[in-house]
């Protein structure tokens, strides 16, 4: 299977727009070589800003860019893009509703060997919270290229989780990404898999092998945490019956909690959320934290499998 990293998705179509749009300006906390905004810098180095270790000024100065019409995107580790920034995106650039784009790399478990302090796992839950601001977690490359282009384009604040770590490829170059719908990758009648970013590839698998066991899954891409399509997910779980969710993130206040906060007001279900849970991440490779974690499609299906025979019961 074909794998790619978002992050080099990321970098490329940086290039491009930049050639497309002289209002596109780049902004790194001094890590370009990993999140590959050093792609645009060669380029355009005119606009690109290494703001240094000091990620509350970068989102300061992204909102200061934004308030005078360029389209900033601003770069870091997604822990500290999010963690040590976080008051600045929510004074600086949420709450005057600027038009700033946070694309942070390095995000979840598949961080890997840089253990722990480096594995955000809690980025999504402290982003969707604030008001005004668009959540994306693409599924793969491909799924990537298609976001930041849409990025480009949106006006208000957004944040975009990308992987570290090359991952499974999804989709092909023709993917169009609609924001804030959901997509049916796979139709099934006894279970509805929410998944998100490097963890949809592994739904796929995890469904292909609850099949063979006679256990139809619907698996569903929910790209947008926010805003999230409760419209589909409802749809899915009312044909189904059950629902679970499947993440690199803490279960608490991510793709998990977003799932169950949209069932709760529109179709009360039976949910298992899959995930990290109540703990730190580690160093190791990437592979062999997944399967520590339970987070491999293996993994995945024995859980879902419990989890329908539980109800079937």
């Amino acid at each position: 299977m074909e794998k790619k990293a978002t992050r080099v998705a990321y970098g490329e179509t940086l290039v491009e727009l930049g050639r497309e749009n002289q209002d596109i300006v780049v902004l790194d906390a001094d890590l370009s070589g990993s999140t590959k905004t050093a792609m645009f810098a060669k380029e355009f180095p005119d606009r690109f800003f290494n703001m240094g270790i000091a990620e509350q000024n970068m989102i300061n100065t992204a909102a200061g860019l934004a308030s005078v019409g360029k389209i900033p995107f601003a770069s870091s580790f997604a822990v500290f893009a999010t963690g040590r920034a976080w008051e600045m995106i929510r004074q600086a650039v949420c709450l005057g509703e600027q038009n700033v784009k946070i694309v942070a790399t390095h995000a979840g478990i598949t961080v890997g060997e840089d253990g722990a302090t480096h594995q955000a796992l809690e980025d999504i839950a402290v982003t969707r919270v604030l008001p005004h601001i668009t959540v994306i977690v693409p599924a793969d490359y491909y799924e990537a290229r298609a976001v930041i282009r849409f990025a480009a384009a949106y006006k208000g604040p957004m944040y975009v989780r990308l992987s570290r770590s090359e991952t499974p490829v999804v989709f092909d170059d023709t993917v169009e990404f609609q924001h804030g719908r959901a997509r049916v990758l796979r139709e099934g009648t006894n279970l509805s898999l929410f998944a998100c970013g490097v963890m949809v590839s592994e739904a796929l698998n995890a469904a292909q092998q609850l099949q063979d066991a006679g256990i139809s899954v619907e698996v569903i891409n929910v790209s947008t945490i926010k805003p999230l399509d409760a419209e589909t997910i409802a749809a899915s779980v009312s044909k189904t019956g059950l629902a679970a969710t499947v993440e690199e993130h803490n279960i608490i206040g991510g793709l998990g909690s977003a799932v169950a906060e949209a069932l709760c007001e529109h179709h009360p279900a039976p949910l298992k959320r899959i995930g990290m849970v109540e703990r730190f991440g580690r160093s190791g490779k990437s592979g062999d934290l997944m399967k520590l974690f339970g987070l491999t499609a293996p993994a995945i299906a024995e859980t879902c499998r419990r989890f329908v025979e539980e109800h079937r019961t």
